[in-house]
């Protein structure tokens, strides 16, 4: 039970929290607080620290979102190194020792979900490397599914007396999550073994579910803009072996993918990857679903 001291006529008394305030969460990215709010429903108040057109990779650790987290229960974000940059100062300045890690109020997805592109090497001249794994891991609709089931685990310690709540709105979502999982399923076979051509590794759990190809990256080296040179010989490889599509989220610049789509044909696409990053894109099922409806209306896919 959590409770508040409140004062009234002249005297303080101490009352049960979990009538008067909800579940803080903070979500470090838009999935993860479309998924928070798929669980918590009404019984949580979800702040998202960064938007659909922002990199997570770097975000600035500004005095709103150190209030913001000073005050939360929960923080859950992707890990794997993908908020190193900001999330670590927030915690240190922020002073809140439920949301420390360790703590049922941190929890970061990466930590109970299989990992691809694990290298172990942390050399920066490299580029911008996460040893422990690629950490775009919320487009594969099962990695959502197992983050689900931890998800709703974390708000029962949290707030015990809504665990019914919690567990109901958790049997619901799995219920409609597993649906369109079948849905999706049935129609990713159009797109398997499709070459792709990524501007950088953010879709590699997309690739890995539908079966896509990646032939090539824009960024010479992960989180470094494209370069001349660099593209030139993209160009070489792309008239040998043409893809089938240009990929970029909303928050990668387009340069590169425009004139590499000018210069080959090949159609360059911007894909929404997280909830909020196009207009039809408003909660973990639309996502997915004109992820896919832009995918398969490429229809010059080779």
């Amino acid at each position: 039970m959590r409770y508040l001291l409140l004062f009234t006529a002249g005297f303080f008394v101490l009352c049960p929290r979990a009538v008067y305030a909800k579940v803080r969460v903070f979500a470090c990215e838009p999935e993860w607080a479309a998924l928070a709010e798929e669980i918590g429903g009404d019984q949580v108040s979800v702040f998202t620290a960064t938007s659909a057109r922002q990199d997570p990779h770097y975000i600035r650790a500004k005095p709103s979102l150190i209030a913001q987290i000073r005050k939360s229960d929960l923080v859950i974000g992707s890990g794997a190194s993908l908020e190193v940059g900001w999330l670590p100062v927030l915690l240190r300045k922020a002073g809140n020792s439920r949301i420390t890690p360790g703590n049922t109020g941190f929890f970061m997805t990466s930590e109970i979900l299989p990992l691809l592109e694990k290298t172990g090497a942390s050399d920066r001249s490299h580029g911008d490397v996460h040893p422990d794994g690629n950490p775009h891991v919320h487009l594969d609709p099962s990695n959502i599914s197992l983050v689900a089931d931890e998800l709703v685990e974390r708000f029962v310690l949290i707030d015990s007396e809504n665990q019914a709540y919690f567990r109901n709105r958790h049997a619901d979502f799995s219920r409609r999550w597993s649906a369109a999982k079948a849905r999706w399923n049935d129609l990713v076979g159009s797109l398997r073994n499709k070459k792709v051509v990524v501007h950088h590794a953010s879709f590699s759990y997309l690739e890995n579910w539908l079966g896509l190809s990646r032939i090539a990256t824009l960024e010479p080296k992960p989180g470094l803009p494209p370069t001349t040179t660099h593209l030139e010989y993209l160009l070489t490889i792309l008239r040998k072996h043409p893809a089938a599509v240009i990929l970029r989220t909303p928050y990668n610049p387009d340069k590169g993918s425009v004139w590499l789509s000018a210069k080959t044909g090949i159609p360059a696409l911007e894909l929404p990857y997280t909830v909020g990053g196009n207009e039809h894109c408003q909660d973990l099922f639309s996502l997915f679903d004109h992820t896919l409806e832009l995918l398969q209306g490429m229809t010059d896919v080779k």
